[in-house]
């Protein structure tokens, strides 16, 4: 069994007058997850809010059953982990869209989610709108999530290149995202960890401004875990802090 040590850390930014992320760390799930709201002041919070609470409340339901999902000793081909995350993030996206159905103040709310849940050697993802995964293992880093963006769509057309993404007007579209709509599709991946794998969570307001080298660096440059969150959000604001960031720092340790 991995063990797993965490931290996060939600910053308005500079150019915002509130905060429509939310995250949740629940330590004895190892449920990590980052969800970015839409929708102004009172729905995009509350969008953002509904998802981190729904997914943590449907995992520790499943948990609590008699045929308990994180009981299951399996690999990762066969574990029954992948599903219920995902069903988690749907149970989100209708809760939400309830929510908005409900308090005409809250119509069109929607967020994205990008969960992490570790279980032994196992790393599951469930993922939905342009918050992103990332992997840092040794001197790598890799972007384990694809974006619900536009400009993705674009870049993958190729219509534009990365570098023109980064300053379309476009880049803040997305496709895909939890609430706006009854149901959603959730993107699940899954991969084997290794000792000292860090898995950073995080929404755009970070990813936009602090490129994948730079997130390697102080990773690899943090000797307490605690202060890698303090300073992506950091440098994401010297850059200018136009939305919302949050990050979450996962790290396995054998």
């Amino acid at each position: 069994m991995m063990k797993v040590l965490s931290a996060g850390l939600t910053d308005v930014g500079r150019k915002r007058n509130h905060n429509e992320d939310s995250f949740l760390i629940d330590e004895e799930l190892q449920l990590f997850v980052v969800a970015d709201g839409m929708g102004g002041h009172a729905g995009g919070g509350t969008a953002s809010r509904i998802a981190v609470e729904t997914i943590d409340r449907e995992l520790r339901h499943a948990r609590d059953q008699a045929d308990n999902p994180f009981k299951a000793e399996t690999n990762l081909q066969d574990s029954p982990l992948p599903e219920f995350l995902r069903g988690a993030v749907e149970r989100a996206c209708l809760e939400i869209f309830k929510a908005a159905q409900d308090d005409p103040r809250l119509n069109g709310m929607g967020t994205t989610v990008i969960s992490l849940l570790v279980r032994g050697n196992h790393a599951l993802f469930a993922h939905v709108g342009d918050s992103r995964a990332y992997l840092v293992r040794g001197d790598l880093i890799q972007q384990i999530s694809e974006d619900h963006s536009l400009v993705n769509e674009q870049i993958k057309a190729g219509m534009i290149t990365p570098d023109e993404a980064k300053h379309s007007r476009y880049k803040n579209i997305i496709t895909r995202s939890v609430g706006f709509e009854e149901e959603v599709q959730v993107d699940v991946m899954g991969l084997l960890t290794e000792d000292q794998d860090a898995f950073i969570l995080c929404s755009d307001g970070l990813a936009n401004l602090v490129d994948d080298k730079e997130i390697r660096e102080i990773i690899s440059g943090c000797s307490d875990l605690k202060d890698a969150p303090k300073k992506l959000i950091e440098l994401a604001n010297e850059r200018g802090g136009d939305d919302n960031i949050t990050v979450i720092v996962v790290k396995t340790v054998a």
